[in-house]
C-alpha cells in the first residue's frame, strides 16, 4: 500500500508496523539534524526544482517541483517483487528469503552497513560544493544527488530497523555519527573520506565513484534477501541520474576545453580560464583509481561466500550475462606482483567475484571515455584519454604496496616521488582548479571553464530558474 501522505513516505505498509514506524520516526529527527549541520551549506531555505520520488511506478519516482531541502519528501520504497527463487549461488532454485537466516545475520549486516555508510558521507564530502556552483543547472543537479543520497540512507536504515533488531537501531545511528574525513570517526570507505574540493573532484567523484555504486547496488539487487534486492533495484533507477551528471560533466569540460583551445595559437587554455586535458587527466586518474579500491580484494573469501549463500551476485546476473549461475567449475587468471616482477595467479572463479564485478564495471568507464575522445576527434584536438592501468596508485589489494605508473609499469619510489606530479594532480593543479571556482548564479549563464549542458532537466530550458533563492524572492 502506498502511503505518500505519511509522516514517512512508504510503500512498504508502514503504518501496520507500529513498533517500527514509531523507531524510524524517533530516528528521523536526528537525520534531519544531521542533515542540516552537514547538508549543502547555505542553501537550506532555499526552493531547488527536484524530482521526489512519489511511487515505484513508471513515471511515478520522478515528479518535478520547487521544494526546500529540508522539507524534501525522503521515503522508503521497494520495487515490486521480480522473481521467487534464488537465482546463483549454492542455494540457486530456493525461494527468496523474506527474513534474514539466523546464520547469515552478520554478513548481511555488514553489507547492508557498508553501502550505507556511502550515502551521508557523499552529502558530506560536497556540502560546500554549491558556493562555487558555474550554472543553476549545476547547482540544482548537485542538490538533486545529495537529497537521493538522503533518500538512499534512507532505504538501508529501513532495513536495519526492521530487520536487524537492536544491533540495527545501533547501527543506524552510527550512520549519522560518522563523518567524512574525521580523524577518529572516519567513513568506513576510503574514497569517501576524501576531500571534494571543487567541480572537477565532484563530477569525477559522480562519474568513477558513484559508478562503483551503481554496480554493487546491482550485485545487491540480485540477492537472496528479497527486501534488500527490491530496495537496490529501485535505487537504482535513482543512482542513473548521478552517474549522467558526472558523465557529461567531464564531458561538458573537454567541449569547453578543446573550444579554447582552438583560440589559442599554442593550445594554451590557462590564458582563457580553461582547465587544460592533461590536468583533467590527472584527475580521472586520482578518481578511477580510488574507485578501484572500492571493489575489495582480488582473492576473497568474502566475495565467495558472498555468492555461495546468496548474498551479492554479478552484475546482471539473471540478465543474460552469465550462463553458469553456480560458478564452481570455473577459474579466473589476474596479475600479481612477486618480488620486483609482476607474476600471474589463477583462483577459483568465486574468490574472484570482486574482479568479476570490476571487471564490467571498467567496461563501463572505457565507453564513457570513448564518447569524450570523439569530442577532441571531431574538434581536431590530438588527445587521447586514457584509464590508467588497474596496477596504478592502489590502497588495497595486490598492487598496494608497489608504485606503477599509469601504464602499469613498476617504479621504484624515488622515482615515484619525482613522477608523482605528472600522474596525479598536485598541489598547483588544486589551486588553478579552484581559482576557476566562482559562482554564476544568472539563469542562463555559465562559468567560463565549462560548457553548457545539450538539454535542460525535465524538457526545461538552460535558463530556466533550477533555483530560487530566499533572499530573491
Amino acid at each position: 500500500m502506498l502511503e505518500l501522505d505519511a509522516k514517512i513516505p512508504n510503500n512498504v505498509d508502514l503504518s501496520t508496523d507500529r513498533k517500527l514506524q514509531r523507531a524510524l520516526e524517533s530516528w528521523q529527527p536526528s537525520f534531519i539534524d544531521w542533515w542540516q549541520d552537514m547538508g549543502p551549506e547555505g542553501f537550506q531555505q532555499d526552493n531547488i526544482y527536484l524530482r521526489t520520488a512519489i511511487s515505484v511506478e513508471p513515471g511515478g519516482w520522478a515528479n518535478f517541483d520547487y521544494v526546500k531541502m529540508p522539507d524534501y519528501r525522503w521515503g522508503i520504497f521497494l520495487a515490486p517483487p521480480s522473481r521467487d527463487t534464488i537465482g546463483f549461488g549454492d542455494n540457486m532454485g530456493k525461494a527468496v528469503w523474506d527474513a534474514v537466516p539466523g546464520d547469515m545475520r552478520k554478513e548481511l549486516r555488514r553489507i547492508i552497513v557498508t553501502q550505507a555508510d556511502t550515502e551521508p558521507a557523499s552529502v558530506e564530502q560536497q556540502r560546500l560544493l554549491g558556493k562555487t556552483a558555474p550554472s543553476l543547472y549545476d547547482l540544482r543537479n548537485l542538490f538533486q544527488v545529495n537529497v537521493e543520497e538522503g533518500r538512499h540512507l534512507w532505504a538501508m536504515v529501513y532495513l536495519l530497523h526492521s530487520y536487524f533488531g537492536r544491533d540495527g537501531r545501533e547501527e543506524a545511528e552510527e550512520l549519522l555519527e560518522r563523518r567524512s574525513g574525521h580523524a577518529d570517526s572516519p567513513r568506513i570507505l576510503g574514497a569517501f573520506n576524501e576531500p571534494i574540493t571543487n567541480w572537477l573532484d565532484f563530477f569525477c567523484f559522480t562519474m568513477f565513484t558513484d559508478r562503483d555504486g551503481k554496480y554493487q547496488l546491482a550485485a545487491l539487487a540480485e540477492s537472496a534477501f528479497d527486501p534488500l534486492a527490491r530496495t537496490t533495484q529501485f535505487m537504482l533507477t535513482e543512482e542513473a541520474h548521478h552517474l549522467f551528471v558526472g558523465e557529461t560533466g567531464i564531458g561538458r569540460i573537454i567541449d569547453r576545453t578543446t573550444d579554447l583551445m582552438q583560440q589559442d595559437k599554442n593550445e594554451d587554455v590557462r590564458n582563457l580560464g580553461g582547465l587544460p586535458l592533461d590536468m583533467v587527466q590527472r584527475f580521472i586518474n586520482k578518481w578511477y583509481s580510488l574507485s578501484l579500491d572500492l571493489f575489495g580484494g582480488e582473492d576473497s573469501s568474502n566475495a565467495a561466500a558472498y555468492f555461495a549463500l546468496g548474498l551479492k551476485g554479478r552484475y546482471k546476473e539473471q540478465g543474460g550475462r552469465y550462463e553458469d549461475h553456480v560458478a564452481l567449475e570455473q577459474h579466473y587468471t589476474y596479475d600479481v606482483v612477486e618480488g620486483e616482477k609482476m607474476a600471474q595467479r589463477e583462483i577459483p572463479m568465486r574468490r574472484a567475484m570482486n574482479l568479476v564485478l570490476r571487471d564490467a564495471y571498467v567496461e563501463d568507464c572505457e565507453r564513457a571515455l570513448r564518447k569524450w575522445n570523439s569530442i577532441c576527434k571531431k574538434k581536431g584536438i590530438a588527445f587521447e584519454f586514457t584509464l590508467p592501468s588497474e596496477r596504478f596508485h592502489r590502497g588495497q589489494g595486490v598492487f598496494s604496496a608497489t608504485h606503477f605508473d599509469p601504464s602499469g609499469n613498476m617504479l621504484g619510489n624515488d622515482v615515484w616521488q619525482a613522477k608523482r606530479d605528472d600522474y596525479l594532480p598536485s598541489e598547483h593543479d588544486v589551486a588553478y582548479v579552484e581559482s576557476l571556482m566562482v559562482a554564476e548564479y544568472e539563469p542562463g549563464k555559465i562559468a567560463g571553464w565549462i560548457a553548457e549542458p545539450k538539454a535542460g532537466i525535465n524538457r526545461q530550458a538552460f535558463d530556466f530558474p533550477y533555483v530560487r533563492f530566499a533572499n530573491q524572492e
